[in-house]
């Protein structure tokens, strides 16, 4: 199956082409540093991150641009309420981003070009617009002129110009400026008094928030690249900006082949916001739980599809995490002070065979081409987690103290089933700690562990039994595997996403 993904510009799924075979060139927009990240920074950069986690496993050469807008009003404000130069608070908010995105094992981009250090292809790009007539000077900077090239108003959001043609679209700036129409957009901003500034063919003044992006990405990746993502809400006005600026300014049309964008975060069903005493900081959320809970959480569902974060989904979030990282150190424990040179490569896998350890291998390669199959459906990670979680299961089965197996045989079977997972939930997802630190890590009561890892292959069933049994409205039979599971000190919890046990 070929990797399809959505295009916001066109609207439906295709499948993914690059301009040069091979290569895929991309850029995501970064943050802007005025203040320490949040979970929707986290949510983007994550989605983002398994993105390109999934376009280097298939094989591509990926050129990763995710830029620092390092001047905006945000900054400037925050640098006089706080009476912090804005150099330091800039440079203060980088190095939370990197702690903050370090944390999340979130891979670092090839390169972060802050927007300060890219004036010069700003006012170049903007002379360019003025001379093409894209583009005028009014009282106080210079603007975008929409009506200069209409058709291209709405690419990302369906939006009709004419509906708008009335009334205000996007960013409206204040009144006697000189602008033309409501319509257009800032790309050179003159200076106040106290603001940084630069020269320009214009007076002094600053970029507009817009012309960063499309300087920056241009500089790096050419006139023309393959994939542009961000969060929902940059689709308008920020991205419908850098249509107009960018294709406007090359002749190139499009500039960008695939458009990409992630889903919001609500809080308990509403928009996180300060206001509304919901706001978590990635910092504020890391103090309760740890940082691959999170990244779970946010992989288990689409990127493109909104997270309503709450206590519940966290807590789901804990548990299913606590069954990889438990199924991890179980399959490297069981080859532990074997060599890897020394291991019995694994039979081929056979789900028809009647010898357990190659039916498992069988179910697992199964499993793997599954996990394959959902990435590459416009990257679908909430099936992907569903891979994963169900090859644990199976491991535990294989794995469990019960289960009678020489001392080879569960060293190939371990080894097979840690390389499987640190190529799903590890090299892709993201989600797995090293060898070492999961070796080391505080372990459960050992008595605990073996006790689930006994148990883990007959509570799969019965659960499948009392799934069963519910969906048929046999409650009498579902209340007795209930019982029954009861009896062997499991509890179970019903989820949306179906049930779950643990120990009681």
């Amino acid at each position: 199956m070929s990797l399809k993904v959505h295009d916001n510009r066109r609207r439906q799924k295709v499948e993914f082409t690059t301009i040069e075979p091979g290569i895929v060139k991309m850029y995501v927009c970064g943050v802007t540093v005025y203040d320490l990240c949040h979970l929707g920074h986290a949510r983007c950069y994550i989605a983002f991150d398994l993105i390109h986690r999934w376009l280097e496993k298939s094989g591509y050469q990926v050129q990763y641009i995710q830029n620092f807008t390092d001047i905006e009003d945000k900054i400037i404000n925050r640098a006089n309420e706080t009476g912090i130069g804005w150099e330091k608070l800039v440079e203060d908010n980088i190095a939370a981003y990197y702690q903050d995105m370090d944390a999340l094992n979130i891979l670092r981009a090839d390169e972060y070009p802050r927007c300060t250090e890219y004036v010069k292809e700003m006012i170049d790009i903007i002379q360019s617009l003025i001379d093409k007539g894209n583009a005028y000077v009014g009282n106080d900077g210079v603007y975008f002129h929409i009506e200069s090239a209409p058709e291209k108003y709405g690419i990302l959001t369906g939006q009709n110009i004419d509906a708008v043609r009335s009334g205000a679209g996007g960013r409206v700036e204040d009144t006697g400026s000189g602008k033309k129409d409501h319509k257009d957009f800032a790309l050179w901003k003159s200076a106040k008094p106290g603001e940084p500034s630069w020269d320009s063919p214009w007076g002094e003044g600053r970029p507009g928030w817009h012309i960063e992006c499309t300087a920056m990405s241009m500089s790096h990746l050419g006139e023309q690249f393959d994939l542009h993502g961000g969060g929902e809400d940059l689709r308008f006005p920020h991205h419908e900006a850098e249509i107009f600026q960018g294709e406007c300014h090359t002749g190139c049309s499009p500039v960008v082949h695939h458009w990409l964008h992630n889903g919001f975060v609500n809080m308990d069903g509403e928009k996180m916001s300060k206001s509304l005493g919901n706001f978590w900081t990635i910092r504020d959320i890391l103090e309760k739980i740890e940082p691959l809970v999170l990244r779970l959480a946010l992989v288990n569902a689409h990127y493109r599809s909104p997270i309503d974060m709450n206590e519940q989904l966290l807590a789901d979030a804990t548990k299913n995490y606590q069954r990889i990282l438990e199924t991890y150190r179980a399959a490297l424990q069981s080859w532990n002070g074997h060599s890897e040179d020394t291991i019995i490569p694994a039979p081929n896998g056979d789900m028809a065979s009647q010898i357990p350890m190659v039916k498992s291998i069988g179910l697992l390669e199964k499993m793997a081409e599954g996990f394959a199959k959902a990435m590459d459906d416009d990257f679908n990670s909430r099936e992907a987690v569903a891979k994963v979680l169900a090859s644990c299961r199976e491991i535990g089965k294989i794995l469990t103290p019960s289960n009678i197996l020489d001392v080879k045989d569960r060293a190939t079977y371990g080894y097979e089933a840690t390389l499987l997972l640190e190529d799903m939930a590890g090299e892709v997802l993201g989600l797995l700690p090293s060898r070492e630190d999961t070796l080391t890590e505080p372990e459960e009561d050992p008595a605990i562990s073996a006790r689930k890892l006994e148990i883990a292959g007959a509570v799969a069933e019965l659960l499948v039994r009392r799934t069963t049994a519910r969906a048929a409205k046999d409650w009498s039979a579902a209340d007795a595997i209930r019982d029954e599971l009861n009896g062997m000190g499991v509890v179970v919890t019903d989820t949306n996403d179906g049930p779950t046990w643990d120990l009681a």
